[in-house]
Order: C-alpha cells, then sequence, then structure tokens
C-alpha cells in the first residue's frame, strides 16, 4: 500500500501521544485528520507543523466520550474530505483519546468507572462503528492500549481494565475486519514522560527513577518512541502484521 494520499485520522492528536503519532504518520506522507477536546490552539499548532512537512492537515473538536456527537463528527469529515480529496473516504483509525484514573478499587466511585468506560472503551468501539463505513478497504486501525494491562500497579485497576477489554475487542475487529483487509493492531506503550495523567510520570522523580529502575533500557519512554510505531502499522511495511498487542515499553518489568 503506498502511503502517498493517504488519510489518518487520529482522536486526542492536539498534544502528548497523539500528538507525536500525528507528526510520526506526517513524516511517512500520510495526511492528518485529527481531533482535540478543548485546546484549539495547541491543535492548530500542530496543523501548522504538518502543513510545515508538505502535508494535509485539519483539527476537529470532538469528545470522544459523548457518543451523540459522532454522527455529526462523521459528516463534517465526510464532508472535508469531499472538499479537499473529492472522496469521502480516509485509510486509518488511531483511537488515542483519552484521560487518566489513579484510584484504588476501594475508594472508586460508580462515577468514575463511569467515565472511564465511556472515553476508553464505548467511545472507542463506536467512533470505530461510525467510522467503518468511511475507512478504505486494505486501511488500518491501531488501538492504543497501555503496558498497565500486563503490569499490576495499585490505583490502575479501572484504567487498565478497559485497556483490557480494548484489546481482547482489536482481536475482534482484526477477525470480522478480515474480508475489507482492514488490520486491526494495538499499541501498549510504557510508562512515558508527557503530560498525562497531570504528568506524573514525567515530573515526579521519584516515580521517574522507579519506573526506569525496572525497565531493560534503563529508562522511562519518550513520546518519539511511540508515534513512530504507531506510523509504522500504517504502512505496508506493517502489511502482514494484523491482531496484535506490540507493547512499547522498553522491557518494563520483563
Amino acid at each position: 500500500m503506498d502511503t502517498n494520499n493517504k488519510i489518518a485520522l487520529i482522536t486526542g492528536g492536539s498534544r502528548g501521544l497523539g500528538k507525536n503519532m500525528a507528526l510520526a504518520l506526517a513524516q511517512k506522507g500520510i495526511d492528518i485528520i485529527l481531533t482535540y477536546h478543548s485546546n484549539q490552539a495547541a491543535a492548530n499548532e500542530v496543523v501548522t507543523a504538518i502543513e510545515l512537512m508538505g502535508q494535509k492537515a485539519v483539527a476537529f473538536q470532538l469528545d470522544t466520550s459523548n457518543t451523540a456527537t459522532f454522527d455529526s463528527f462523521i459528516m463534517q469529515v465526510k464532508d472535508y474530505l469531499k472538499e479537499n480529496y473529492s472522496r469521502s473516504n480516509f485509510d486509518f483509525l488511531i483511537n488515542n483519546a483519552g484521560t487518566a484514573l489513579y484510584s484504588l478499587a476501594a475508594e472508586t466511585s460508580e462515577e468514575q468507572v463511569i467515565d472511564i468506560f465511556n472515553i476508553h472503551y464505548k467511545g472507542v468501539f463506536f467512533l470505530t462503528q461510525k467510522a467503518l463505513p468511511i475507512m478504505h478497504d486494505g486501511g488500518g486501525i491501531v488501538n492504543i492500549s497501555s503496558g498497565l494491562s500486563r503490569i499490576t500497579m495499585p490505583g490502575s485497576s479501572v484504567y487498565a481494565s478497559m485497556k483490557s477489554a480494548i484489546e481482547t475487542y482489536s482481536r475482534y475487529l482484526a477477525k470480522e475486519l478480515g474480508d475489507r483487509k482492514i488490520r486491526v493492531n494495538v499499541i501498549a506503550p510504557g510508562a512515558i514522560e508527557t503530560d498525562f495523567g497531570g504528568g506524573r510520570v514525567r515530573d515526579n522523580k521519584e516515580i521517574n527513577a522507579n519506573i526506569a529502575g525496572i525497565t531493560a533500557l534503563g529508562r522511562v519512554g519518550l513520546p518519539d518512541d511511540i508515534g513512530k510505531v504507531v506510523a509504522f502499522l500504517c504502512t505496508q511495511d506493517a502489511g502482514w502484521v494484523n491482531a496484535q498487542r506490540i507493547e512499547v515499553s522498553g522491557g518494563q518489568a520483563i
């Protein structure tokens, strides 16, 4: 699959790992549609950076926890595609948007569980469902999980459980979309230095040092470690990679 004129839709692309993924995809010659939750200025900065690479990009607002907005969002994407590409289909979907939750199981409220479910499972499930009719056959989906679906750390039971559900969902989706030659894979980042979860991995020296100490390569991950792997999965070089959970953690807790 030639990546020229290919288009990727990435949720949560205005900051952190999503931003890095968007830039890495653009470096592969893939045009970008990204979503942001509230920070339009940051999203526009990513669009400008991509355009400076010579690729097309646009940013749309989307709350991925609010499924009631998905139909209008998909129409917005279709209108953009028709106006700028004279087509109504895109090639790659990267379900990246998300928020953290650090709460012991004994102290977690029902509202917190519902919020994380809406963002990390329900939103991913139904946005993918809405997007599938306008995805090109032979394209790909990359869902973002977490090293926490394998590594147990107190306080992450709800978040990690939703990510485990996404991993199972992705395998089923890969099977169901096989006839369309749409590949579905999961990236499971280890601990990464971003502002995710209030930047605790990046800014808390004790947490950072502890994670580095249990990682084979001796450091905490950086956004560049993740974005390039996502971009690889959206190229023909990864054309035979399907239904896989790829942990990108530098060998954390092995």
